[in-house]
């Protein structure tokens, strides 16, 4: 094989190679902790459950999987300490669930912004009682600076949707009295 030939199967393999979806991860929806310190705590404890997400496949676009927005839920919540503690199972004082509605995502482009509507639900576990019942609207947006591979960059976009969406829930969560 020629060299430039060489050279030019090693650029399309790794292009391909580099084009393969990969999952939001859990870390990078957290929030930071200076956005998380402006949250007003709570003295209750809270259980988190989510459902709508889905697993990234390996011919899929990026996707939220449950249990990843979960934790990074659960992360954001004990980082801003805005309950108590995070409780697994329905041990908690109240239980956040969350569900992904809706995720648009773009094909391609320069940027990508990815546009992301989730259900918040939190509920007293005494008595029933509904304390929030909230659509969140979020985006997120990356852009070729951020990432040059098109399925990393749309990582990115859907990591900054959940992102926000997590904050503006949390925010929702936070200004409430209870």
């Amino acid at each position: 094989m020629r060299p430039r030939a060489a050279t030019a199967a090693a650029v399309v393999a790794a292009l391909l190679l580099g084009a393969c979806a990969a999952p939001a991860g859990p870390g990078a929806m957290t929030l930071p902790a200076a956005a998380s310190a402006a949250l007003r705590p709570h003295a209750a404890s809270v259980s988190v459950a989510v459902q709508g997400g889905s697993e990234t496949g390996a011919l899929d676009s990026s996707n939220i999987a449950n249990g990843d927005l979960k934790a990074a839920i659960e992360a954001s919540i004990t980082q801003s300490r805005l309950f108590r503690e995070v409780v697994q199972g329905r041990g908690g004082d109240c239980t956040l669930a969350v569900s992904v509605v809706q995720m648009s995502k773009p094909m391609f482009g320069g940027a990508f912004t990815v546009d992301l509507e989730t259900a918040w639900s939190l509920t007293r576990a005494a008595d029933g009682r509904v304390l929030l019942r909230q659509v969140v609207k979020s985006s997120g947006t990356a852009t070729m600076s951020d990432a040059l591979v098109g399925a990393a960059r749309l990582r990115l976009a859907v990591e900054n949707a959940a992102r926000d969406a997590i904050a503006q829930g949390l925010a929702a969560i936070s200004a409430l009295d209870f």
